[in-house]
């Protein structure tokens, strides 16, 4: 039985995160963290994800129930990730990051945590998005020198990073095929003709949209459209809840969803 903490518990992903834990039957609850200021602190975290009363208290730091899980899974914000991240160091103990929008430093930060426990950062933890990164990237290299690549992201209107980090993870397995770093986002005025090896990335932001991302290859008469569709939360709560298992068996290491696919 895997023992896991939630951080960011009263938060839209934290709750989809308790209720997915409490509804496998290889994993428990052990711990759900919240920010000092928030009013849900004290409260049952069961009650507050919508799913009953299950006796664990939220609290106001995840130095007090750390210790008593195997991996801490954390979709909070930039600005909680040093200090989450120090604490599982601190403590030994595995780390699941979905949060977006982290710097290239604190990127690199978790990296070199996996020197010393399990750890996996990603933008998303989908199934399905890892499996459209790998598709892009076979697409990409059998079409590279005929079709012009884009991407195009859409959440909903309260998502604070632009674009995306998915979208930036696409953007990167299309910079390293296309070797390129000639990036255009959004396009406007008087743009001239499209230059070879460029690659476009749209945002839009709107409503409650989950998530929906897809890459584009525009050819002469032809073009290819991969899309995923996220209409639940629940999509990277299960993928998150799955690289917690993964990781926390494996010891310690950087991983990556990749890596649990098998897609390596």
């Amino acid at each position: 039985m895997t023992k896991v903490c939630v951080t960011g518990a009263a938060g839209k992903m934290g709750k989809t995160n308790i209720n997915v834990i409490l509804s496998d039957k290889e994993a428990t609850l052990s711990g759900a963290v919240e920010a000092k200021d928030s009013p849900f602190v004290g409260l049952d975290a069961g009650e507050v994800a919508g799913c009953g009363k299950i006796g664990i208290k939220i609290e106001d730091s995840l130095e007090k129930v750390v210790g008593n899980c195997d991996v801490v899974i954390d979709f909070t914000s930039i600005h909680s990730f040093d200090e989450n991240l120090s604490c599982v160091l601190k403590n030994k103990k595995a780390f699941v990051c979905g949060t977006t929008g982290l710097s290239n430093e604190q990127i690199e930060k978790a990296k070199q945590a996996g020197n010393e426990i399990p750890i996996i950062w990603a933008p998303n933890f989908s199934v399905g998005i890892t499996l459209l990164n790998k598709i892009t990237a076979i697409c990409a290299e059998v079409l590279k020198e005929n079709f012009d690549p884009e991407i195009m992201e859409i959440h909903h209107k309260m998502k604070k990073d632009a674009p995306s980090g998915t979208a930036i993870k696409l953007l990167n397995t299309l910079k390293k095929i296309y070797n390129s770093e000639d990036v255009i986002y959004g396009r406007e005025g008087l743009i001239g003709e499209r230059p070879p090896k460029q690659i476009g990335v749209s945002t839009l932001r709107g409503g409650d949209v989950v998530g929906e991302h897809t890459v584009y290859f525009f050819g002469q008469g032809e073009r290819i459209e991969l899309t995923h569709k996220a209409s639940s939360r629940e999509t990277f709560a299960r993928g998150a809840l799955r690289a917690a298992k993964y990781i926390v068996a494996k010891g310690k290491g950087f991983y990556t969803m990749e890596e649990i696919l098998g897609l390596n």
